[in-house]
């Protein structure tokens, strides 16, 4: 469940729509859908009347757009973001999308993703003259574009993007279009499609579904779109060479309803579960999954060994992510409410408990003791990925490398740690025959840094650095 990451970066979502009357309302039931992507802060910037406005603001999307504020926002565009803040990254300036006033026009920006190159590019542009506002990487893209020497916004959007290294999905819209932009890698996931005549784009495909709307395609890597009234064009501003999908999203971070290039969550989470029936036999009475990612996992799991599944463990409703949690002692008191084990399920059986990564152990720990404390005989832990003992420049929040447990133990040992009676990560190429992904370098290519350390793209030294100093 991610419980245990310590924030540095950020995992967010963004949504957009050109062409509708209820545009900023529709927005708002997108967001509502990304909610689990970003809980600290939320944001909508509205075309209407040629002009840009924004209401924005720290916390959930419920919280941010009351009924007094929608109702004044009656454009025909719109586009926004839900955000999840890092240690030290939080503030209502850094709430998403920027909007940015210039003499020649608008434009405001939503990012999903990370920079690697940003803190090189921040200097270089604070060298020339830029005035930063805010300690995001996204305004990175917006001075790199006001300075670009080509004529047309899209020529300089274009221009902007190619200086970028990293992950990332942009929207982009001004008083008359909306760009969407991938990177050369596809490391985020970002989907077009259709309500009605307007078009509709957002991180994951369950905002479409939410909002009605019929999906069409996903942005391809490298790929500029641009939608206006006059419809929707495609070009590429870069050509990838391995294509690298973070193999996180599909174990962690989306919804199971969503698709992701063509592959199911929920599905290829069950496969992931029927994966470790493959690597590991367990002796046990019952499978039990932790809330909400390991659901799927834990009956794939229990369909392929014949095990009873059962709800060992419930989620309390009211109580927020603990991975969303901006610090530690949040999280910890986080995990302590929103998590309670079912004792007429667990007392003295022989628990199977699913799970879908470790990263620093605390949590684990916690939930095993809990389980035990239930009464459970056993308490057998199954993860649904191999360990992580990497950091994440991309844009998920893990810790520095000397926090990752994996990074420092072995298995055993986490075991030990955990209190668990056994432990069992999937193997790499588990994980990729799972998620029905592949490394050759074309259409299914998978990025799996976090656990391999190869990355797909450069890692700046002043970056690997930075994170082991946060």
């Amino acid at each position: 469940m991610l419980a245990e990451l310590k924030g540095l970066n950020e995992e967010c979502g963004v949504f957009g729509i050109w062409g509708h009357e209820d545009a900023a309302q529709i927005t708002y039931y997108g967001l509502h859908s990304l909610q689990h992507r970003g809980q600290e802060g939320a944001g909508i910037v509205e075309m209407n009347d040629d002009q840009l406005t924004c209401v924005k603001g720290e916390g959930l999307v419920t919280e941010v757009f009351t009924t007094e504020k929608m109702k004044n926002l009656n454009g025909r565009a719109a586009i926004g973001h839900v955000r999840y803040a890092t240690a030290g990254g939080g503030g209502y300036e850094n709430v998403q999308p920027l909007l940015f006033n210039f003499q020649s026009g608008a434009m405001a920006l939503a990012h999903n993703g990370n920079l690697v190159n940003a803190n090189q590019l921040k200097s270089q542009l604070e060298a020339q003259g830029s005035i930063f506002q805010t300690s995001s990487d996204t305004e990175v893209l917006a001075h790199l574009i006001r300075r670009g020497g080509f004529a047309t916004h899209k020529n300089r959007l274009k221009n902007a993007l190619s200086m970028l290294k990293g992950a990332y999905a942009f929207l982009i819209m001004t008083e008359t279009e909306m760009m969407v932009a991938l990177d050369p890698h596809g490391l985020r996931p970002l989907s077009i499609g259709k309500l009605g005549d307007a078009y509709v784009v957002a991180s994951e495909t369950c905002a479409l579904d939410i909002v009605g709307a019929k999906f069409v395609r996903d942005v391809e890597p490298g790929e500029l779109v641009v939608i206006n009234d006059d419809g929707i064009t495609s070009e590429y501003f870069s050509m990838s060479s391995q294509r690298a999908m973070c193999t996180m999203e599909y174990i962690y971070f989306a919804r199971p309803d969503s698709n992701i290039e063509g592959i199911n969550v929920h599905t290829a989470r069950k496969n992931l579960g029927k994966q470790l029936a493959k690597e590991v036999t367990i002796e046990a009475d019952v499978v039990t999954g932790v809330p909400d990612s390991s659901i799927s996992v834990a009956i794939g799991y229990a369909e392929a060994t014949g095990m009873p599944y059962e709800l060992g463990l419930i989620k309390n409703r009211y109580v927020g992510r603990t991975f969303i949690q901006p610090s530690q002692s949040l999280r910890e008191q986080g995990v302590k409410m929103k998590l309670s084990a079912v004792r007429g399920v667990v007392e003295g059986k022989r628990v199977v408990m699913v799970d879908d990564s470790i990263v620093r152990g605390t949590t684990s720990k916690r939930i095993v003791t809990m389980l035990k404390e239930a009464g459970a005989k056993e308490v057998h832990v199954l993860i649904s990925s191999p360990p992580i003992k990497n950091p994440c420049f991309y844009g998920i929040d893990t810790s520095t490398t000397s926090e990752l447990i994996a990074s420092e133990n072995s298995v055993e040992e986490i075991r030990q740690l955990i209190g668990a009676d056994s432990l069992t990560f999937l193997s790499v190429e588990g994980t990729v025959e799972g998620i029905g992904r592949s490394f050759d370098g074309e259409t299914h290519g998978a990025c799996m840094a976090c656990f391999t350390g190869n990355y797909p793209t450069e890692i700046y030294e002043e970056t690997r650095e930075g994170y082991q100093k946060c």
